[in-house]
């Protein structure tokens, strides 16, 4: 059983515990900042040893499983992990850290998270993920007049797997080809695996209603290529990403991970910025 501890750990390390143990994890566990201690990992029944083998942590499919109670659970492991243990975390009084933005699309899911939050006296904390400017659009969404167009460029072989092989034949392209217009909301609970940076755009700034989005298959495309239009009463911008993947994992974002060992080591900062 547990102790019960307070909030962040003074005068000692903090305690994290990941769930997943794919190649975000994997990075985020081999680079951790200083003051942060791996403690433990989850994962999906049977996967306990590949786990271990791969964080060299303690690893339980369950958060009562583990033997030492983290300070923070950090979701590397997409929609799924993050609907298998958030609600649960957060209740036990947990804070959670998650790149899966694109989960909180489901209004009802979204409900649960934050009733699990309030009711365990925590937080889920969003990492930035595979984009930035997000702390430009929180500023703005504070003015008047807000308007956010996020557009989604990858080559064709980002888009295997997901609803884009429907609209398009990936294998023929010869020219970009939009495969997806519509809101941030319904861009990420069609593309659960790929349209996470939309829900985060949309939730730093006009909101998931509000923010409209488009996803493009690019033959010419050399990286994944994020971009972000607003405007309203601060003025207007347009950022640009060209996002690189890990070394040797081509579907994995290399920005992911570095944003969650970011967010980790802000965690223990004395001075810090405040995204």
């Amino acid at each position: 059983m547990w102790k019960l501890w307070g909030s962040w750990p003074k005068g000692d390390r903090v305690r994290i515990a990941l769930i997943g143990h794919g190649p975000i994890a994997a990075h985020v566990a081999a680079h951790l900042p200083e003051g942060v201690r791996l403690t433990g990992a989850l994962c999906r029944p049977g996967r306990e040893q590949a786990a271990h083998a791969v964080l060299g942590a303690p690893v339980a499919q369950a958060l009562e499983g583990l033997s030492e109670r983290p300070d923070l659970l950090v979701d590397c492991a997409g929609h799924s992990g993050l609907r298998a243990h958030g609600v649960a975390a957060l209740g036990a009084g947990v804070e959670v850290l998650t790149v899966s933005v694109g989960a909180l699309a489901d209004a009802v899911f979204c409900a649960e998270l934050e009733a699990a939050a309030r009711a365990g006296g925590t937080r889920l904390c969003l990492a930035s993920g595979a984009i930035g400017a997000l702390d430009a659009l929180a500023a703005a969404a504070m003015g008047t007049g807000l308007q956010v167009t996020y557009t989604g460029r990858k080559p064709p072989q980002g888009w295997r797997g997901s609803r884009a092989e429907k609209v398009l034949d990936l294998d023929a392209l010869t020219a970009p080809a939009t495969h997806f217009t519509g809101t941030a909301r319904a861009a990420a609970q069609a593309y659960p695996k790929n349209a996470n940076v939309a829900a985060a755009v949309a939730l730093a700034g006009a909101g998931l209603d509000a923010t409209r989005a488009e996803l493009i298959a690019d033959p010419g495309a050399a990286a994944n290529i994020h971009e972000i239009a607003a405007e309203g009463a601060f003025g207007r911008f347009r950022f640009q990403i060209e996002g690189l993947p890990l070394p040797g994992n081509p579907r994995s974002s290399a920005l992911t991970a570095l944003s969650l060992l970011a967010a980790l080591r802000q965690r223990g900062a004395a001075i810090r910025l405040s995204l």
